[in-house]
C-alpha cells in the first residue's frame, strides 16, 4: 500500500510531456473540394506553436478519406504548377505560425469517403514529429474566395486545445 502511494506521489510531481492542445492552436480551419462530387479536397488552417520548442507537422489523418498527405505547390520545369507530397513535413517556429493556404501548403484528402457538404464536418488528426497527435474539427467551406485566409474579419478565427 505504501508503494502505491508513493507511485502516485511521483506522478503527480514528475513533469509530463507537453501534449499538441497544450502549445499548439489551429485557427481558421476549413476544408473543401472542387465541387460537390470531387474524389479529393483540402483542408487550410492556421496552426500557432506558442511553445518554447519548434514543432513538426509530419502527417495527418482522416476517415473522411482513404488517403491523407501533407502537400505543397510547386511550379516545374514547363512553368506548370504541381502539387507534390512533402514528406519531411511542416516546421512550426516555437512562439511562430505556419500557415496552409490554398495555393500553397495544405493537408490533402484523396478518395473522399462522402461528398464535401456545406456547413459540414470532418475530424482530422495532426500528427508531429514528437508522436504527439491532435484531433480536430474542420468545417467544410465549398463558399470561402481564395482571398479569404487572413482577413481583418476575426468572426470565423478560432483556436482549438
Amino acid at each position: 500500500m505504501k508503494n502505491l502511494f508513493l507511485s502516485a506521489a511521483l506522478a503527480v510531481t514528475l513533469p509530463l510531456p507537453a501534449l499538441a492542445g497544450d502549445t499548439i492552436h489551429i485557427i481558421d480551419p476549413y476544408a473543401r473540394s472542387a465541387h460537390g462530387m470531387a474524389q479529393s479536397g483540402a483542408a487550410f488552417m492556421t496552426i500557432a506553436n506558442h511553445g518554447s520548442e519548434d514543432r513538426r507537422l509530419i502527417a495527418a489523418r482522416s476517415d473522411a478519406a482513404q488517403r491523407v498527405e501533407l502537400h505543397t505547390h510547386i511550379e516545374d520545369d514547363a512553368g506548370v504548377m504541381r502539387m507534390i507530397e512533402v514528406e519531411e513535413g511542416f516546421a512550426i517556429p516555437a512562439g511562430g505560425e505556419y500557415s496552409l493556404a490554398r495555393g500553397g501548403d495544405h493537408i490533402m484528402l484523396m478518395g473522399l469517403t462522402a461528398p464535401f457538404e456545406q456547413g459540414d464536418e470532418i475530424a482530422v488528426t495532426l500528427i508531429f514529429a514528437d508522436d504527439d497527435e491532435m484531433e480536430i474539427t474542420i468545417p467544410i467551406d465549398m463558399e470561402r474566395s481564395d482571398s479569404h485566409g487572413h482577413s481583418h474579419d476575426h468572426s470565423h478565427e478560432h483556436t482549438h486545445d
